[in-house]
């Protein structure tokens, strides 16, 4: 452990413009710095603790946050208080898992490809959610079995998201060369597949089973369930331990596959169990509320704007934080103020879709200069 933090320390004090190249860091000298004096700056950056974790972003973010859960509970509360705070303390957790989860497995899948536009969603999963409950509906009715079992639906569609996503990485981390760019391109062809089998079946079925498959299809956060609520808060402890762990080994891995071998990293191990636990988090998030595609592209973006630095010590509370701020935020906006006249999920993915796009032209501008 001691290692791995003394590698990230140098090596990133070293690659600043590696960084900068990622996402505009903080950690990178801005022209000012760098016109005025270099060696300022790089003793600048050597302040700076890669074990930070309360930095003043990550204050004001746990402070929003909690505004926003006293808001969610209490606003338009006037029935009975015994009923009002479990009613709704157990939804403000579903919003914090789901947050939590989208949040920090878009951050490691951005980490390990070093490209601040990509997102999970790329392997397919929100694709295969829907395909399977499409073929639920086929196959059982659109009141089955699995209807009254909310929780054995939840594991079996983790099992099935986890065990594709499995599949997908030993077939291409056999080789000799793993590839990313490999991995990101199979899932999109695999994304466009499960669509179009989704698009098939849709026509096969009569339309009152086509609108449960429809309202399948949009994350929904009014719909919780204790169990699976237990299950997931499981999974998620159980991420947020190994992911801690490793954070200073993912602030190497950021400098790219050579570098980390060069400072003892195991680059095809520690991706491997990374991707293993980005498939666990978004297949949970997934199966819990249904796909939500653009969340963590639009939160990822946010972080990157206030945190003051790229070591993931920061990065992982602040957007954990910022993630479930966007959630509880939004969804007491629409439930207590416009009363519920829009979809949270929708507004999401709107949102995310326009910052994917200004994403898309920052980097084309950039390759253009």
């Amino acid at each position: 452990m001691n290692t791995s933090k003394q590698a990230s320390v140098t090596s990133i004090s070293k690659s600043s413009s590696t960084i900068k190249d990622y996402a505009g860091s903080p950690l990178a000298p801005s022209k000012k710095q760098t016109s005025e004096n270099p060696l300022t700056t790089c003793s600048a950056q050597s302040r700076i603790n890669p074990g930070l974790v309360f930095s003043k972003p990550v204050w004001i973010a746990l402070l929003t946050l909690l505004v926003s859960c006293v808001l969610f509970m209490t606003l338009q509360a006037n029935g009975n208080w015994d009923f009002v705070l479990p009613f709704r303390g157990q939804k403000l957790a579903a919003l914090m898992i789901v947050g939590y989860c989208i949040g920090v497995s878009t951050l490691l899948f951005q980490s390990l490809t070093h490209n601040p536009i990509l997102t999970p969603a790329l392997l397919g999963f929100d694709s295969l959610y829907i395909l399977i409950q499409s073929l639920l509906v086929f196959f059982l009715g659109a009141v089955n079995m699995f209807t009254s079992h909310p929780l054995l639906k939840f594991g079996i569609e983790v099992a099935l998201m986890v065990a594709a996503s499995l599949l997908l990485f030993r077939l291409l981390f056999n080789r000799t060369e793993p590839s990313l760019s490999r991995l990101i391109l199979v899932g999109i062809i695999f994304g466009v597949l499960f669509r179009s089998l989704s698009n098939l079946v849709a026509r096969l079925i009569n339309p009152e089973d086509f609108v449960v498959i429809q309202a399948a299809s949009f994350a929904q956060f009014n719909i919780t369930n204790l169990h699976m609520m237990w299950l997931s808060l499981a999974i998620c402890i159980v991420s947020a331990w190994l992911v801690w762990h490793w954070r200073f080994q993912i602030d190497v891995l950021m400098l790219g596959r050579a570098d980390a071998i060069g400072l003892g990293i195991d680059y095809q191990g520690l991706t491997l169990r990374l991707l293993v636990v980005i498939s666990v988090l978004v297949a949970t998030a997934t199966a819990f509320v249904g796909p939500i595609v653009f969340l963590g592209l639009l939160v990822c973006a946010l972080t990157n704007r206030i945190s003051h630095s790229m070591y993931h010590s920061e990065r992982i509370v602040l957007i954990s934080l910022v993630s479930m701020i966007t959630l509880v935020l939004g969804q007491t906006l629409f439930e207590r103020v416009l009363g519920m006249a829009g979809v949270l999920s929708v507004v999401i993915e709107l949102l995310g879709g326009m910052v994917f796009i200004g994403l898309i032209l920052k980097q084309y501008r950039k390759q253009l200069v």
